[in-house]
């Protein structure tokens, strides 16, 4: 079949062809023309590049109208057709034959050879010889901006100027003027067997139909326009006998059908198509407006910019049983995201499946090196497993990063259709390569990614794995292919005389920038990471520091509570000769604001807090912490010490400092603080500040920008930018610590409330009225909840009338230790409901 098509995107080893009605296929490397092919089989043969052979690239632009030839359409495992095309002109123009030849035909040619007053054209004809001269293409080349001369195996839009010997010889032009106004006539002697598609015609309409419309052209050829392809400016406005001018898009070879397009870029040969704003692609529309519904194809939307797009049938719902016609009436609005552009429909193609709305990546453009996502097993080789991160969208874990060590048996570890988390160590939109890997010591990093010589920043802490181990050093690789060496002398605190036998390759290992040459691609890292104290250095001060201060920033102790004050707790540090006296304000006792104060309530003068951190000691206090989260960060060294080590898209743990109505100030440990401005502190929109934080409140922050010279940093709290990639394991901990502290909390209340500790959520107790208040709620009494005020809510009396001194069964619903208040229910049909036991495995 021959179609007409428009190049999409271009590799070293394909084109990327768009085809009408929203179809795709491709052109390899071989079916370009027979001369290059003769080139590429040369240089393979000889083993070394030929200055004649160039790139796809060198010679071919998106954009660009071409004449294609179907070759074969192939089924892949997953049910995916693939189109197979040929842009060979012994292919396209087999039709031909040197007697039908006519001065005035436009066909494709490619280049042959260069000589000394033009160029050989290979037209695909058996005894005719081409030839375009300098002249009549210095126009087009200069236009197309590929280099002083045309190409062996570019494929040309060729005007026939002169035909000779009966064909055997034909002079041609590519000159654009001279293309753009070629129209197919009779006298051309074009025949159902030969016609070519990106012929220009004047056709007249025989019938106008709600799908399309039936043309006939070049006096006895008949053909058809479907709805895709009318003038989106004319299509209400066509009628019977109207003379129009329409271009050739497809014809079939066992049919003969003719398919036609009235769009205006296609009326003139040799220009191209309208092209989607880059940014338009993967967005999401609240509203698109039915313009058309055919229920054998899909439906037409009008989207907010004016313009058509079209949507599949199988895109309009999720599934087909789950399909309803009737909310595809012209004017319905629906929710909707730009999936495709198809270059020949000139439209957008839209899909309304809430899964492809919601779906974070539909290209490899949406990927960005350092991403964590996540995947599914496709196949396991020799050279790494292969990974489909989604529709459309594969990437290689090279064998090397299937793990932190090296796997002599993947198939052990990895099945078939097995769900990872992976993490982009590269990724190259234009060749559609990407790279992962599944080690988790990258995966789970907090540390900052560095993709570019420009961001290895001296004093910089990242992670990298090691690719070369030798007598002069490591050689260390980051991602996007960034590398640096660890010489001899950095390689650790001690001299390591043979690095190979301590270091391996495909290790993770924490390194320091310490030099970086950015035009030279030189990086000089260290593994001897300098802002970490190394024990020789523990009692050490700096000249800033008070000469008594023998603690450092991160360093675990465990402290008696010595005297309780209504911000905080006065401790003594237990094991210390001196009976060093610290700080723990309140809101430093736990991640949870709540649960700080809580904490504070139950905790009495001479209980022992294990496990506390050195924080601080600014003012006159040793300050410390015991807030978990906080303490993980500066164990697992994710942290900044000091103003320089700070890099964009670093996520960092710290504490609100201070609630403005401007935004919210953040403090990390060793004292470096940042603002989150109003617009980047949630994800919904913040009216007043103090409704989403408080002070004193666990965060997790990104570095949006810093200004070096104000020594400014800007931060973002939204929770979509603040996750490491796995949200769900985070929530897990945090809700794990939660109920530990918890527990810690109902240990400390039986000594004093034993009562209230007895009383948990969903536990049954019958109680005595005590009042019902004018808002319908009551007040109860009774043994078991004895000093506490227990009230139940209008609602969850239920339908009952109750009267002071009544017995009553209730169901607990709520424990506030703080007020000593409990909540209850009265209503049946959770009273009804057996208690589920909920068993707590570590």
């Amino acid at each position: 079949m021959l179609l007409l098509g428009c190049i999409k995107e271009v590799s070293d080893y394909e084109l990327a062809i768009s085809l009408p009605n929203g179809l795709s296929g491709f052109v390899p490397v071989t079916q370009i023309s027979d001369a290059y092919s003769k080139l590429l089989t040369k240089q393979v043969a000889q083993g070394e590049l030929l200055e004649e052979l160039h790139s796809l690239p060198d010679m071919y632009s998106p954009g660009t109208l071409v004449r294609c030839i179907v070759t074969s359409i192939e089924k892949s495992a997953d049910g995916r057709r693939s189109v197979k095309l040929s842009i060979d002109p012994t292919e396209v123009n087999k039709g031909l034959s040197s007697t039908a030849l006519a001065a005035g035909m436009l066909l494709s040619g490619s280049v042959l050879s260069v000589e000394d007053h033009g160029y050989l054209i290979d037209i695909g004809v058996t005894g005719t010889h081409a030839f375009l001269p300098h002249q009549k293409a210095k126009n087009y080349i200069k236009a197309v901006k590929k280099g002083p001369d045309l190409k062996i195996g570019q494929n040309l839009n060729c005007l026939i100027v002169e035909v000779k010997n009966e064909g055997r010889v034909v002079c041609l032009s590519i000159d654009r003027s001279e293309v753009a106004a070629s129209i197919a006539t009779e006298r051309q002697n074009w025949a159902l067997s030969n016609l070519l598609p990106g012929l220009v015609v004047k056709a007249r309409v025989q019938k106008v139909a709600p799908l399309g419309m039936k043309l006939k052209f070049l006096s006895y050829f008949t053909g058809i326009v479907d709805f895709m392809h009318m003038d989106p400016e004319k299509s209400m406005s066509y009628s019977p006998d109207q003379v129009v001018k329409a271009c050739v898009l497809s014809v079939h070879p066992t049919s003969r059908a003719v398919r036609l397009t009235l769009r205006p870029p296609f009326l003139h040969p040799g220009g191209a198509p309208r092209q989607l704003p880059g940014q338009r692609m993967g967005a999401v529309l609240e509203e698109a407006t039915v313009k058309a519904f055919y229920k054998q194809f899909g439906a037409i939307f009008e989207l907010d910019d004016g313009t058509l797009a079209f949507a599949r049938l199988k895109h309009l719902s999720k599934t087909r049983k789950s399909f309803k016609p009737g909310a595809f009436k012209e004017g319905c609005k629906h929710k909707c995201r730009i999936i495709d552009y198809s270059l020949m429909d000139e439209m957008c193609v839209i899909s309304l499946k809430h899964q492809v709305i919601e779906a974070r990546f539909l290209q490899y453009q949406d990927i960005h090196t350092g991403d964590v996502v996540q995947g599914k097993v496709v196949s396991l080789k020799p050279i790494g497993m292969q990974v489909k991160v989604a529709d459309g969208i594969r990437g290689l874990v090279p064998s090397l990063h299937l793990s932190d060590v090296i796997l002599k048996q993947p198939e052990k570890k990895y099945n078939i259709g097995d769900e990872v988390k992976c993490r982009v160590l590269e990724c190259n939109p234009g060749g559609k390569k990407l790279i992962l890997t599944l080690k988790k010591s990258l995966v789970q990093s907090k540390l900052p990614v560095l993709s570019n010589y420009e961001d290895a920043k001296p004093g910089l802490i990242t992670h990298g794995f090691v690719v070369c181990a030798r007598e002069f050093g490591c050689i260390v690789k980051f991602y996007n292919d960034v590398k640096g060496l660890v010489p001899k002398n950095e390689l650790g605190s001690e001299p390591i005389s043979c690095p190979d036998k301590v270091f391996y390759e495909g290790q993770v290992l924490k390194v320091m920038v310490l030099k970086c040459e950015p035009q030279q691609e030189r990086l000089l890292l260290s593994f001897r990471l300098s802002s970490k104290p190394g024990p020789e250095d523990k009692w050490k001060c700096t000249p800033k520091e008070k000469q008594e201060v023998k603690y450092q920033i991160g360093e675990i102790v465990d402290v008696k509570i010595l005297k309780k004050k209504d911000n905080g707790l006065e401790v003594s540090i237990l094991e210390d000769e001196d009976n060093v006296v610290a700080w723990i304000p309140t809101l430093h006792l736990s991640d949870f604001v709540a649960t700080s104060k809580l904490l504070w309530h139950c905790l009495q003068e001479g209980d022992v807090l294990p496990r506390v951190m050195y924080l601080s000691d600014k003012g006159e206090h040793i300050i410390l912490s015991r807030k978990s989260a906080v303490i993980s960060a500066v164990q697992e060294e994710q942290v900044v010490r000091n103003f320089s080590e700070i890099q964009p898209g670093m996520l960092l743990t710290g504490y609100v400092r201070n609630v403005m109505p401007f935004g919210v100030f953040v403090e990390f440990p060793f004292g470096v603080t940042g603002l989150a401005p109003k617009v980047s502190m949630s994800d919904k929109f913040v009216t007043d500040t103090k409704d989403h934080f408080v002070v004193g409140q666990t965060v997790i922050a990104k570095v949006m920008s810093i200004d070096e010279e104000k020594q400014r940093v800007l931060l973002n709290l939204k929770v979509s930018e603040c996750s490491s990639g796995d949200s769900a394991a985070e929530s897990f901990a945090l809700l794990n610590q939660y109920f530990k502290e918890l527990k810690e909390i109902r240990d400390l209340l039986r000594r004093g409330e034993p009562s209230i500790c007895e009383l948990v959520p969903g536990k049954r107790v019958h109680l005595v009225v005590q009042d019902v208040r004018e808002d319908g709620s009551a007040l109860f009494s009774g043994s078991s909840v004895t000093g506490l005020t227990v009230t139940a809510t209008r609602y969850h009396l239920g339908d009952k009338n109750i009267a002071p001194g009544e017995k009553r069964k209730a169901l607990v619903l709520h424990v506030d230790a703080l007020t000593s208040e409990v909540y209850v229910s009265l209503r049946e049909e959770l009273l009804k409901q057996r208690p589920k036991r909920v068993s707590t495995r570590s």
